[in-house]
């Protein structure tokens, strides 16, 4: 079972304060365990923002969130060959895959060094967690991503081949296909074009807020260390 950490210190405005029509709902707090595992069960996620020049913390709730529905995965012909070319792990190379997902090379990069120790700390206490693609015995793709009972909420992916990072999404799916898969939720934050080709949708916060109602009660999967 996971660890639990430390309670925080910090209190999230309740649901009923959130502004309807700003995805940012918070600032300030920190990155520590206790504040992640709490806000990520309150349907808030954490980024880097600049008001006014100055950085800070802070938290999100998109209005419309992204969210793959485990049945609604787009899987080409293409990428079902492509499934094939990978072997898979999970929770082999965590921070590897943070570290290549947070390169300051990449485009609109937000990772900052911060970030990186603070989900390698949730990892280490078994809320975040990898899954990975491999070929030749070279990390070439995959995401990683905080499991709080039956949510889990991706964070990142990175590719270094065709398609490896989609073939962890696959992955990912399967993974998350048990006796509650019904009442799982993969949440990817925002729907994006390219989300959108692999089925990704778009859910009301109101909705979005009490699919998680129901998700957080679960087990967490088999393949994150519970045998749920």
């Amino acid at each position: 079972m996971p660890i639990a950490p430390a309670p925080t210190p910090w209190a999230f405005p309740p649901h009923s304060t959130w502004d309807p029509d700003d995805d940012l709902v918070a600032l300030g707090a920190d990155l520590e365990p206790g504040t992640l595992v709490t806000a990520y069960a309150l349907g808030l996620f954490p980024m880097p923002v600049t008001l006014d020049t100055e950085e800070q913390l802070g938290w999100f709730s998109p209005i419309e969130r992204g969210v793959l529905p485990l049945d609604g995965l787009r899987v080409s012909r293409s990428l079902r060959r492509s499934v094939r070319d990978f072997e898979i792990r999970v929770d082999s190379a965590f921070d590897e895959v943070v570290a290549a997902c947070g390169d300051p090379g990449r485009p609109d990069g937000w990772i900052t060094p911060a970030f990186r120790r603070a989900y390698g700390r949730l990892h280490r206490l078994g809320w975040a967690h990898s899954v990975e693609t491999w070929r030749d015995g070279r990390l070439v793709g995959g995401l990683y991503g905080v499991s709080v009972g039956g949510l889990f909420a991706g964070e990142s992916m990175f590719h270094h081949e065709r398609d490896a990072s989609k073939v962890a999404l696959v992955a990912l799916v399967d993974l998350l296909q048990d006796q509650h898969a019904d009442r799982r939720l993969l949440d990817v934050q925002w729907q994006t074009p390219h989300l959108a080709s692999l089925g990704v949708v778009r859910l009301p916060r109101a909705e979005y807020l009490e699919a998680l109602r129901r998700s957080v009660e679960l087990p967490p999967p088999a393949a994150f260390g519970v045998d749920g």
